[in-house]
């Protein structure tokens, strides 16, 4: 690669990726917002839509970045704390590329249309109790959070976790060539982002990405054995480390689940061991799954057994992502950071598992369906109505238009004008809409 470093601005100096490298051990780390500055880290002047870095590289030098990586000289100034590179993105993922390859430590890549973010916090959780972890934060999972990712670990990183999201064909082929995992799990594959990918089978060959990878790499992927999809798709040469709860021959993880209380509450055992039992603060049958997952990754790398019970029992979600909340006398289950048709089926089926009176269901508009938005709409409606509910209540237009039976309001605003979840009594309420929606906003006075 040949970019540029600038000493001088009339003296532009041709580099390899090994001199940035260098400036890039002697510094703290890695910042793209000039209003956050790590201390002697390096500012790289990222651009997008609505805001371009380089307007603020002199920010973030005076805030405390030691060098301001800029891909127009017009921000340029004249000292040793500017690197003038042909363009800024590429050069945060091509030095990400060359940190991977000097680490040594296992790199488990998590994708998934469903669950990847708490999948990923349950498996970070569950090997931080034995080795020194670092993960994706939050759901910083595309072109420049996995780069960022990469460049948090060190020398003394044992396990590294890279989250890996996408909305479009080829995503995941392009981020497994960043991070270059040599363990790999797919949560689940279902419909997501239909405008982008513009069908279900490109999602799969997306998604699948990760396995091809692990393939020419002789990884390790964990996976889970019921599902069929996944199932079919794992290349036949790699290694292979199975979970589930379905009865499978030879899966190497299996959970029985104890009873369907709205609290998850199972048995796992790996390879035959002993039964060991779970009894979460986590809501959903699906987020058992996630939970195997997180077991099978961590006694696979001989994490003790009863740590990992011991985390998995006191490990609470947060950020609305199946969520158990208390509001007056209701219990709401608040899984309203997103929504999609895969994962708000499986959700309205985990919640028509529970056997408790008084079920209520609050849903939102799903977003980035293209074409097939108010149909999938319509499907969701059907699943309503063949459950047995005290009430639902529909927000948004795609709702709306889909919707004849039941409640339904244009925004969440309106519909906080008219129902008050502390004026209901006794309810079990499930929330769950696309981001864009806000949903837990009616949690709020």
């Amino acid at each position: 690669m040949n970019n540029h470093i600038s000493i001088n601005k009339n003296i532009v100096q041709n580099y390899k990726i090994e001199n940035l490298y260098n400036i890039f051990r002697n510094c703290s780390g890695i910042s793209t917002d000039s209003r956050n500055i790590l201390k002697d880290s390096i500012f790289f002047a990222l651009k997008g839509e609505n805001f371009n870095g380089n307007k603020f590289a002199a920010n973030a030098i005076n805030n405390g970045a030691k060098y301001a990586v800029i891909d127009d000289d017009t921000y340029y100034i004249d000292n040793d704390n500017y690197i003038l590179v042909d363009d800024c993105l590429k050069s945060l993922q091509e030095l990400a590329i060359y940190h991977r390859s000097k680490l040594s430590c296992p790199v488990i890549g998590i994708t998934g249309t469903n669950g990847k973010t708490t999948t990923k916090e349950l498996i970070s959780g569950t090997l931080s109790t034995k080795y020194r972890t670092v993960s994706t934060k939050g759901n910083l999972n595309n072109h420049i959070g996995v780069p960022i990712t990469i460049l948090s670990a060190n020398d003394t990183t044992e396990m590294l976790i890279v989250e890996m999201g996408a909305n479009h064909i080829r995503e995941i082929e392009q981020l497994c060539n960043i991070c270059n995992p040599n363990y790999g799990l797919i949560t689940t594959i279902g419909k997501a982002h239909l405008e982008g990918f513009g069908n279900i089978e490109n999602i799969i060959d997306t998604k699948t990405a990760l396995y091809r990878h692990l393939e020419k790499s002789k990884g390790t992927i964990f996976v889970n054995a019921d599902d069929k999809i996944l199932m079919s798709h794992l290349p036949a040469s790699t290694a292979i480390c199975t979970y589930g709860i379905e009865n499978h021959d030879n899966t190497d993880c299996v959970g029985i689940i104890n009873n369907n209380s709205i609290n998850i509450n199972f048995k796992w055992t790996y390879k035959d061991s002993d039964d060991y039992d779970v009894a979460s603060a986590m809501y959903g049958k699906y987020n058992i799954i996630n939970m195997l997952a997180a077991v099978c990754v961590g006694r696979y790398f001989d994490v003790n057994a009863k740590d990992i019970c011991q985390f998995l029992n006191s490990y609470l979600p947060d950020n609305n992502r199946s969520q158990i909340i208390q509001v007056g006398t209701n219990t709401v289950i608040s899984d309203a950071y997103n929504a999609n048709p895969s994962s708000l089926k499986t959700a309205l089926q985990a919640f028509n598992d529970i056997k408790v009176p008084h079920k209520t269901v609050i849903l939102g508009d799903m977003f980035e369906l293209g074409e097939s938005s108010i149909e999938e709409h319509k499907n969701i409606v059907s699943i309503l109505e063949s459950m047995e509910l005290e009430k639902v209540i529909l927000i948004g237009k795609n709702f709306i238009e889909a919707n004849k039976n039941f409640e339904c309001y244009n925004t969440v605003e309106e519909a906080k004008a008219s129902v008050n979840i502390m004026d209901l009594d006794n309810k079990i309420i499930l929330i769950k809409g696309s981001r864009g929606m806000r949903l837990e906003t009616l949690l709020k006075n």
